[in-house]
């Protein structure tokens, strides 16, 4: 593709997961977001929890002034706490919608368009319970944003058998729970992942082309799934090309025609598409981020 990628999409940036020492909420946030919002390869930026005042409102100051579209990222705050939205006890779910209607609040506060956040775990035995408790809870959440503002609300498709092993999951069950879920609310819908896809034991045809019409965000990244004793393995968002790693430069270049060719990536719609990314062990955040860079810049140049 010779045009520029910005007339199609906005490159965005996790700031929790590049910079993973804020993922709690507290840490360098100002000194690492304002690297972000210096940096013009960026259009979009996703922020998590903040937990200072203050810090919020610096935070907010920023990037106010830096012209980029800003998403939030609730995933943080059930797994950092180990909370669980499609949880059977009825006192843990809802305590576990309450720390994400927190988070809505914060998302706006922050001038989020977009709130994310992902199913729990569940056992195969009570597994239609389960749903039935994260279409309650996820409704619940979409109300909530709704009765605010105009945000969107997305569930983002994890692993349901390596890491995370969330209930949403395989993409016959996202195509189910996509389908209920925006029968009666407009402001719903799926987050895919390219660092996820290998986890879910799909192709990228498999995992994406069901559920083409739901997709509202997108994620790039990388994972190790191919043996439990490698570096890295899991759920952990390594570098691209790291060592025994699934995806790099032609991997993301598929993901990127398939997610134009469904019409998701388009000078219509300019979706936010954001590195998902994380240093390993004592790899230099910056570094990391530079790595993905280059790997964007070529695999666009081959879509």
């Amino acid at each position: 593709m010779y045009e520029s990628i910005k007339k199609y999409m906005k490159v965005g940036l996790i700031h929790f997961m590049a910079y993973p020492a804020t993922m709690k909420g507290e840490g360098p946030i100002e000194e690492t977001v304002k690297k972000i919002a210096a940096d013009s390869y960026f259009d979009a930026i996703e922020l998590t929890w903040i937990k200072d005042p203050q810090t919020r409102k610096n935070v907010r100051k920023m990037l106010d002034s830096s012209h980029m579209t800003v998403a939030y990222g609730g995933q943080p705050r059930l797994l950092t706490t180990g909370m669980n939205i499609n949880d059977l006890d009825e006192s843990k779910r809802m305590a576990a919608v309450a720390n994400l209607k927190d988070g809505i609040d914060e998302a706006y506060e922050m001038g989020a368009s977009g709130f994310a956040f992902l199913s729990g775990k569940y056992l195969e035995e009570t597994k239609e319970q389960s749903y039935q408790a994260l279409i309650k809870s996820t409704k619940e959440l979409c109300s909530y944003a709704r009765s605010k503002g105009s945000m969107k609300v997305a569930l983002e498709v994890f692993d349901y058998d390596i890491d995370k092993k969330s209930i949403i999951g395989p993409v016959e069950l996202a195509e189910r729970f996509a389908r209920d879920m925006t029968s009666e609310f407009d402001n719903f819908g799926l987050m895919v992942d390219l660092s996820h896809i290998p986890m879910i034991h799909e192709t990228l045809e498999e995992n994406l082309l069901p559920i083409k019409d739901y997709i509202i965000h997108a994620h790039m990244g990388n994972t190790v799934i191919k043996d439990p004793s490698c570096e890295a393995y899991g759920d952990t968002h390594p570098r691209f090309g790291f060592p025994d790693s699934e995806n790099d430069v032609d991997e993301l270049t598929a993901y990127l025609r398939i997610l134009m060719q469904i019409g998701f990536i388009s000078e219509e719609r300019r979706p936010i598409v954001s590195f998902e990314v994380k240093p390993w062990g004592d790899e230099d955040p910056d570094i990391v981020v530079a790595n993905a860079k280059r790997v964007l810049d070529l695999a666009w140049s081959r879509v």
